[in-house]
């Protein structure tokens, strides 16, 4: 199994990104053999594109900020780039359907916040301006803001930032939601993997969605287990939030299609608030009371595989997804620290089966997978805590 190491955290333990959803999930998920969409490419001036962005026509979330993974130094960069007239990477929309001229981002996120907080004023109420840095050919602009470029010595500036032009790529009309995942995948197919959540939560907005990104956001107990500074530049951290609760609640409808379960379960949720919103409050405490429980079992080795020799350093989210279903629950959880060298034990020993070594490393998404080491590990703690704990799938 490949280990990644993300780029706003080299030291971080996120997991690996081969047990998150892919290409086969999306194909997968309805058998299109075909995708057809009216993609145009064109060139938008900078004031073009900031005057979208302010408007809200080009959807950023605010709380994006939260997770941003640029320095001040490097927007400032494609600032100058722009200033400078040299060619910078495209940006990729997509026609909301059911609002035209409305659009989400599928590439080109952290460029448009760049430019959304470099023009934003002193007062703005969602967005923080920045003011330039760390410029060389430049150097003049240094400590420079929008609007001190726009107002004063420096205004002759201003027209080559603000008619500066950006590749853009516009995709309307696009069949499914599996057409867009499928771009994005493939855009981002480079050396730093990249998580579809961030997609998902621009396709399903709605308030389930929104209270995820805020639990997570301030959740400092999801931040230590994945070793982050901060909030998941590709929130992949809320992927992981997700995926528990859609395993606790819909486990047992799962089909091996990582996408779909996801999909289904934001959509669910947001749906029908007003009804659920009390349990997934419960759910998003389960999941932090099940992190520090493991912790307290495992130490610094909590979801982490053990491949016969020692634990390996990354932290495993299918052996994630097994710890904290289970120690979720109090009573398991309790039982467990009071006995944690021999539930230790019992891991290591179950960690011998050939098929549950591959159900965390291998074939991870699979319902004969899912199922496998779920079964495992709920019959091993049974024979140590002497509970009835069974499989939900």
């Amino acid at each position: 199994m490949d280990e990644v190491k993300i780029e706003q955290d080299p030291d971080g333990e996120i997991a690996p990104l081969d047990q998150q959803e892919d290409e086969e999930d999306v194909l997968g998920s309805n058998g299109l053999t075909r995708f057809d969409a009216a993609i145009s490419s064109t060139d938008w001036t900078t004031e073009t594109v900031i005057s979208q962005l302010r408007k809200g026509n080009i959807f950023l979330d605010p709380d994006f900020q939260r997770r941003d993974a640029w320095t001040v130094q490097r927007k400032s960069q494609y600032i100058e780039s722009l200033i400078l007239g040299i060619p910078t990477p495209q940006i990729i929309l997509a026609e909301r359907k059911e609002k035209r001229g409305s659009y989400l981002v599928i590439d080109g996120k952290q460029r448009l916040l760049s430019l959304r907080q470099f023009s934003a004023s002193a007062n703005d109420k969602e967005f923080s301006p920045f003011k330039l840095r760390g410029l060389q050919m430049r150097d003049d602009l240094n400590d420079q803001s929008y609007d001190d470029i726009s107002n004063n010595l420096f205004k002759a500036v201003a027209p080559d930032f603000d008619n500066a032009t950006i590749r853009t790529v516009v995709i309307k009309s696009w069949p499914s939601e599996e057409f867009l995942y499928e771009v994005f995948l493939r855009i981002n197919s480079g050396s730093v993997q990249l998580s579809p959540q961030e997609l998902r939560q621009a396709l399903h907005p709605g308030p389930f969605t929104k209270s995820l990104n805020e639990f997570v956001i301030s959740s400092k107990t999801i931040h230590e287990m994945l070793g982050l500074k901060q909030p998941d530049f590709r929130m992949r951290d809320n992927e992981l939030a997700l995926r528990f609760v859609a395993f606790k609640l819909f486990l047992e409808n799962y089909n091996g299609n990582l996408k779909l379960i996801l999909d289904e379960t934001t959509k669910i949720l947001n749906s029908g608030w007003k009804n659920c919103s009390n349990l997934v409050d419960d759910l998003f405490k389960e999941m932090e009371f099940s992190i520090k429980s493991t912790k307290d079992i495992f130490g610094r080795d909590a979801f982490k595989k053990w491949n016969g020799y020692h634990f390996e350093n990354r932290i495993n989210r299918a052996v994630f997804d097994v710890m904290a279903y289970y120690f979720s629950d109090r009573q398991t959880a309790e039982r467990a620290i009071v006995r944690k060298d021999d539930v230790v034990a019992a891991y290591k020993d179950i960690s011998k089966d050939w098929r549950f070594s591959s159900s965390v490393s291998g074939t991870t998404k699979s319902v004969e997978a899912v199922h496998y080491r779920f079964s495992l590990w709920s019959n091993a703690l049974n024979k140590v805590l002497d509970l009835n704990l069974s499989s939900p799938i």
